[in-house]
């Protein structure tokens, strides 16, 4: 395997057409209040999404399973470029928002403790096409699982920005 080839199969990519404008599809990723609705996989809540939305702002982020175990993320805004890019550095964290290794969560201890989020916001046919690319994503089962919670989020996004459509 190549060089090129081993640095594709550690990229995690989720991309999903929204049918809602790009400014609208921006607000609900980046307004901590509207992350809240949709965060985390089908059956999970967001009982704690705290954000600095800028570049060199920080976050906290909590999402619940249905069973009621926490599983908190924490990181920054490397770039935040309104509506169209955010680069976040992301960490798996307590609930103080000290980066924890990923088998805190029960993962394999292939995640390293900081991988790099790139997520574009790209007009497409009157709506919008979010990609968002994570740099360094293990492989095996905890790569599929969060492609799976990823796709659910998404799921939950487009609920969102039907209830909240903007003509």
């Amino acid at each position: 395997m190549t060089t090129t080839e081993q640095a594709e199969r550690r990229e995690l990519v989720v991309a999903r057409s929204f049918n809602a404008p790009r400014e609208q599809v921006w607000e609900a990723f980046t307004d901590p209040a509207m992350v809240k609705r949709w965060w985390g996989p089908k059956g999970f809540t967001a009982p704690v999404i705290e954000s600095e939305p800028k570049a060199g702002g920080r976050y906290l982020y909590c999402m619940r399973s249905p069973e009621g175990k926490d599983y908190w993320s924490a990181g920054w805004f490397k770039e935040f470029s309104p509506p169209e890019r955010l680069v976040a550095i992301d960490s798996f964290a307590d609930r103080e928002g000290n980066i924890v290794p990923a088998s805190t969560y029960g993962l394999s201890g292939d995640w390293p403790l900081e991988t790099e989020m790139t997520i574009t916001f790209e007009e497409e046919d009157g709506g919008t096409r979010l990609t968002m690319r994570e740099r360094d994503v293990p492989g095996g089962p905890d790569r599929d699982a969060s492609i799976q919670g990823w796709n659910e989020s998404m799921d939950k996004l487009a609920e969102v920005l039907k209830e909240t459509k903007k003509e």
